[in-house]
């Protein structure tokens, strides 16, 4: 089964009557890099009143929030939601609130710390992270043009190609076109190609 994650760290902030509410996230492998990031952030912004979090990991199937003083449930879960309704794992976010003054109230709160979640998701590169295999193809050099004409139908993630007395290509394709590929590349080049079973992997293919 594939995954949803982030590529990068992002940011993105905005002003609910008076209170400044800025979104961080992250991708994170681990609980220690989740709660580093936190406590990153935490330093970052001492004098904030709020601190809010969430995380969810694909390693033990962690997922973990917090409000951090905000009335339960107003904060951390809605950060939480959001992520889970994006799909996302191994990302960690981290919504700051610097309060302004005025009470937003617990539903106020609830779309405040969503919309944090949100547009900071919203500024993050998303990927889609598939389940494959690593493929070296090995052939002489007539049986090139039939490869290349056949792997861009596969969807195929080209990693390397080697041009010396043979040619020999590396490629990422997905563990459910796995098959398909390789009877096609058999069938096409009547087994003259050597097709070599590398590792497993996952590989953005957005």
């Amino acid at each position: 089964m594939g995954y949803f994650t982030i590529k990068e760290f992002a940011e993105a902030s905005f002003i609910e009557r008076h209170s400044e509410f800025i979104g961080y996230i992250t991708p994170v492998k681990n609980n220690d890099e989740a709660v580093d990031f936190i406590n990153q952030i935490r330093a970052k912004h001492r004098k904030a009143t709020h601190n809010v979090y969430a995380y969810t990991l694909r390693q033990d199937n962690i997922t973990r929030y917090s409000d951090d003083g905000e009335p339960q449930g107003t904060a951390g879960v809605p950060v939480l939601d959001i992520l889970q309704k994006k799909g996302l794992v191994d990302v960690c976010c981290v919504v700051t609130r610097y309060f302004g003054g005025v009470l937003l109230g617990g539903g106020g709160l609830v779309r405040a710390y969503s919309h944090s979640a949100k547009i900071a998701v919203d500024a993050a590169t998303i990927m889609n992270m598939c389940e494959c295999y690593k493929l070296k193809i090995n052939m002489d050099y007539n049986m090139y043009g039939k490869v290349t004409y056949i792997l861009p139908k596969f969807e195929i993630k080209e990693l390397s190609s080697d041009f010396t007395d043979d040619v020999s290509v590396e490629i990422l394709v997905k563990k459910e076109l796995l098959h398909e590929l390789q009877t096609k590349l058999i069938d096409v080049t009547n087994n003259k190609i050597e097709i070599i079973l590398m590792e497993e992997a996952f590989e953005d293919f957005s």
